[in-house]
């Protein structure tokens, strides 16, 4: 009796241990270590998404990354955008990123401003999850948390310095990734045609 006692014990702890290692709670996930801004200017392309409530770039997204000299980094992102339920056009966004905590330079807080009035403006966090700098870029925001800690409104961008799309290992830690910040199975592909 001891016996199954102890195994049950065991398992009721892996268990738990389990479910803490997986947590969902946004502040559990991990961003890139020693994030470095220099490393991850220039442009990226969006090869997946995961939207976040409302309005949201459709496709063909590319975002410049730029460092300035006071070390602020800015961007300029274009994307088509479906308006009014029917109007597709290619729209400019622009934003500006400051790192609340510089001991975590890959948890900033992004301020964007659509670049004409139909478009969106507002600030929310940008946290760079993973990157290689040469290949790929998992970026994470959310908008709303729930009680728990888990997010209620958030959205990622899976980036890629080639608008054609990733190897197979490539393919492989990034969907590692999305499943670290509880997105597994949520993403849509990012048309990359070149319409912006």
């Amino acid at each position: 009796m001891k016996k199954k006692q102890y195994i049950f014990l065991l398992m009721l702890l892996y268990a738990v241990e389990y479910c803490l290692a997986h947590s969902c709670a946004v502040d559990s996930f991990s961003v890139k270590e020693n994030f470095d801004r220099k490393r991850y200017a220039g442009r990226w392309y969006a090869l997946a998404k995961k939207d976040p409530e409302g309005l949201f770039l459709q496709d063909n997204i590319s975002a410049e990354y730029t460092i300035e000299e006071d070390g602020t980094m800015t961007a300029a992102s274009k994307g088509r955008v479906k308006l009014f339920g029917f109007w597709v056009i290619c729209a400019d966004m622009a934003a500006q990123y400051t790192a609340p905590a510089p001991a975590i330079p890959g948890k900033m807080y992004m301020t964007y401003q659509g670049l004409a009035s139909y478009l969106s403006s507002g600030g929310d966090d940008y946290w760079v999850i993973d990157t290689d700098y040469v290949n790929y870029a998992v970026t994470y925001a959310c908008r709303t948390r729930k009680e728990d800690g888990t997010c209620d409104d958030g959205y990622s961008i899976i980036f890629s310095r080639n608008p054609r799309g990733f190897s197979p290992a490539i393919q492989r830690i990034v969907r590692q990734k999305q499943e670290e910040i509880c997105m597994s199975g949520q993403f849509k592909p990012v048309l990359q045609s070149g319409a912006c």
